[in-house]
């Protein structure tokens, strides 16, 4: 199983650890939902599509 974030990069900033200053990205993680379930009688494999963010009617 593949594990991850889904998110959106804010920016990226520093922090300290002791004596050592490390670089990190800022993200914006969450909620998701899941938007789609495909199954493996119809498209040959398991899988979810997770959605995260509102998109425009529109589109």
């Amino acid at each position: 199983m593949v594990k991850g974030i889904l998110g959106i990069k804010l920016g990226m900033t520093s922090v300290y650890e002791g004596d050592k200053l490390i670089a990190v990205t800022v993200l914006k993680a969450g909620p998701c939902m899941v938007t789609n379930k495909i199954t493996k009688e119809k498209n040959g494999y398991n899988a979810v599509q997770l959605g995260f963010m509102e998109v425009k009617p529109e589109n």
